[in-house]
């Protein structure tokens, strides 16, 4: 095949993004000298911004951070529940589910992982970073397609929240391709972070600048704002909560595939179950398929609906819930998972627990696909020395309340988790949901390095691994392997509310030849067709140092307005 886009590459770096104008922030921070993590910090926060409607600035902002020396970090950019939580509130006050509004508010994360990546490993000061997130605040951006077909699907929703409204329904009506969009509450709140940064920098340096902005969001008037009207509209959130509040830095999860080492985050996130469904490739053997043919699309499916499963059988925050994560990429455990798949026949439902106890679920009888909420975005940067930052920033901005005066969404990354207690990923005082975002690095075995990752909920997984399969099995370019077809499972429970799964369903892009579609179905598998390209299948970006040839190598996905940037 070939893509619409060429893969780029530099001599020094490059970044992707999940938008044109984070990118540049990111690649104007490496023209200026900084560093990887400085430039995807300003892309990060960026989009927050330009992304408005599938990021925000006070939601979540999961990291992994290589350094050219090696060392890996993880900063989960998560937030908890609030402490004063009922943890039977939704199971008693709300049906058993966690509805919109501020009850589904948590710490908010991303300020405070930007603010630690720098803190740790950056060279630059928050406002070198925030300011071209603040200049796209206050002058404003053109609105691009997915922003209006988003902000159009929800209009009801946003138009809920009064203060929602006022920035999302400008004149009562969604936005128009093309317009400019401007948030100047947003630019503000960034604007007197960077203003406390100024004055205490001025007396004691770059650190006490990065500990007083975070101070100003955490324990200054912007919390205490946002704990105003979080608590006034009903919800936990407290002064405590945000005062106390530092993201965990989390081991990497780090895996070795022919060569190379595939590193993921902890079970906080979904990220193991990309490590697990590769590893279950590879034990199964594909190297003789042929690339989206029958056989090879079934496998990977059915890989991935194991990967899945354990996923829902396990994964929660680690601090409240036991989570076998080697147990789950055990060579005897793979090899128990693989002897469940029929290489000719679709698992008719979720695959059963081979690990402790679980409860398989039931399944509903719908005809449409999956609802997928189109929140979220990554970057990935790779800069001159070496050193590899991959972030997926995240939380949408129509399902709850925008704080007035500030514009921002309090993160409501709380829909990820269950509402019962008992379940692995279930609320409870000071537990993170279980995040679907899941920044993830590949190590090669020349002694490169490729950060990758994508939004789209649970087909985050499914689109990196198919990527990344399409780059180091198949062969292709960069771009190539990120604009060729791809298809999802939604063969086991959403991890959004109402958590519904789809038992043998999959969605198939219509570049998938038919007679591979049809024998797909013959399987069991009940095909859905997506659009020959679309945003449902994610959006990958990915970027690819090259030692033999001194380059560093990037591409981004045309289903989103992503675009990758090589200097």
């Amino acid at each position: 095949m070939t893509s619409t886009r060429p893969t780029l590459s530099g001599p020094r770096h490059a970044i992707s993004a999940g938008h044109y104008l984070a990118a540049n922030a990111g690649m104007a921070v490496l023209e200026a000298g900084g560093n990887a993590v400085d430039a995807g910090c300003a892309a990060g926060i960026a989009l927050g911004v330009v992304l408005p409607d599938l990021v925000n600035v006070a939601g979540v902002a999961p990291i992994m951070i290589r350094m050219a020396d090696g060392t890996v970090e993880t900063i989960a950019g998560l937030g908890h529940w609030p402490r004063s939580l009922p943890p039977d509130v939704f199971m008693r006050e709300h049906g058993g589910k966690i509805p919109n509004g501020v009850r589904r508010t948590v710490v908010p994360a991303a300020p405070d992982a930007w603010i630690t990546a720098l803190e740790r490993h950056g060279t630059m000061g928050f406002g070198e970073v925030a300011q071209y997130a603040i200049r796209y605040a206050a002058e404003g951006f053109a609105v691009f397609p997915l922003l209006a077909e988003t902000v159009a699907l929800h209009v009801d929703d946003y138009a809920r929240y009064p203060s929602n409204a006022a920035i999302y329904l400008p004149g009562g009506k969604p936005p128009v391709v093309g317009e400019r969009f401007v948030q100047s509450d947003l630019a503000r709140t960034l604007t007197y972070m960077v203003d406390e940064e100024r004055r205490a920098a001025a007396k004691g340096g770059r650190m006490a600048g990065l500990a007083a902005a975070h101070a100003a969001f955490y324990r200054g008037d912007i919390a205490r704002e946002i704990v105003r009207f979080i608590q006034a509209e009903g919800g936990f959130l407290s002064m405590e909560d945000m005062e106390g509040f530092r993201s965990r830095l989390e081991p990497a999860v780090a895996k070795p595939w022919r060569g190379h080492t595939l590193l993921t985050c902890g079970p906080w996130c979904q990220g193991p179950a990309l490590a697990q469904a590769l590893l279950l490739m590879e034990r199964a053997g594909f190297s003789d398929m042929a690339h989206n043919s029958a056989d090879y699309l079934h496998l990977l499916t059915e890989c991935v609906k194991a990967a899945m499963a354990d996923r829902e059988y396990h994964f929660g925050d680690p601090l409240f819930t036991q989570v076998p994560v080697e147990g789950l990429l055990a060579p005897d455990h793979l090899d128990a998972r693989l002897r469940q798949i029929d290489p000719q026949r679709a698992h008719p439902t979720m695959y059963e627990p081979l690990l402790g106890r679980g409860t398989p679920a039931v399944g509903p009888q719908r005809a449409d696909l999956p609802k997928v909420e189109a929140d979220t975005s990554y970057v990935a940067v790779v800069d001159r020395w070496g050193n590899a930052f991959s972030a997926t920033p995240s939380d949408g901005s129509w399902n709850s309340p925008v704080v007035p005066g500030l514009g921002i969404v309090p993160s409501n990354r709380g829909s990820q988790s269950r509402p019962d207690p008992a379940h692995p990923s279930g609320v409870a005082p000071g537990k993170r949901p279980r995040l679907t975002p899941n920044p993830a690095m590949l190590v090669t075995e020349d002694g490169g390095v490729m950060p990758f990752g994508t939004p789209g909920g649970d087909v985050q997984i499914q689109a990196m691994l198919q990527v990344m399969l399409n780059v180091f099995h198949f062969g292709m370019e960069l771009q190539e392997a990120i604009e060729a077809p791809r298809l999802a499972s939604y063969a086991f429970p959403s991890s959004f509310a109402p958590f519904d799964y789809f038992p043998a369903r999959i969605a198939v892009e219509a570049r998938v030849p038919q007679d591979v579609r049809d024998d797909l179905a013959a399987r069991g598998h009940e095909v859905k067709e997506w659009p020959e390209m679309t945003w449902l299948a994610g959006s990958v970006e990915a970027v690819m140092s090259d030692p033999k040839a001194g380059l560093v190598r990037a591409g981004a996905d045309p289903r989103r307005p992503a675009y990758a940037i090589a200097g």
